[in-house]
């Protein structure tokens, strides 16, 4: 069976979200989606203060646990146009299977959310890719055969380089069930590249 893992950071809540979401899809496409995160850098009273979401029920990856994947899917949230940094640090600690070329060849996707429309949803997406690009992965984006991504009735996230959110600077928008479609959408592509590929 195919196996995908859906690698994310989550401060609030909402990049956990989507992930549970593009898990689903990994699932719908007949593979197995195991959704793990990376370890929280802030300091826990900080975190507390900051009414970060702590009791996130994924299990914590590690850097070692990257090379049992056919397909790996990255979600983080956005700082000032990149990825957040607890995820940043994570894939720092990856130049051991970079140097064995230990995930050349495997599928890899990303998702972000930011807090408003234009909070540089697209140059995350390509942030995450970057690292992936450099690990030899090859790389799965959000088609517009997902059509969702081109409505215009409502505010909603997506692009063709990944899914994604939009929370709001209070982190008070819920993601949509557009958003949440459209993550399903993507899990559900890479895992159909995966199976391919891995065939």
């Amino acid at each position: 069976m195919t196996r995908v893992l859906v690698l994310y950071y989550s401060t609030y809540g909402h990049i956990e979200t989507m992930a549970e979401a593009v898990a689903e899809g990994v699932r719908a496409a007949g593979a197995q989606a195991d959704v793990k995160r990376v370890p929280e850098t802030v300091p826990e009273e900080i975190a507390r203060a900051n009414h970060f979401k702590l009791d996130q029920g994924a299990p914590v990856a590690t850097p070692a646990d990257l090379e049992a994947y056919d397909a790996i899917i990255v979600g983080t949230p956005t700082r000032f146009g990149r990825m957040a940094s607890q995820m940043a640090s994570f894939w720092d600690q990856t130049g051991g299977l970079w140097f064995n070329g230990a995930l050349v060849g495997k599928v890899g996707a990303a998702f972000t959310s930011t807090a408003v429309q234009h909070g540089g949803q697209e140059t995350t997406l390509f942030s995450i890719i970057t690292n992936l690009l450099h690990h030899g992965l090859v790389i799965a984006g959000l088609p517009y055969s997902f059509q969702g991504q081109m409505r215009l009735d409502e505010i909603t996230g997506g692009a063709p380089y990944g899914a994604t959110t939009i929370a709001a600077g209070d982190g008070s928008r819920a993601v949509s069930a557009n958003e949440q479609d459209g993550a399903r959408f993507l899990g559900q592509h890479v895992a159909q590249i995966a199976s391919k590929l891995s065939a």
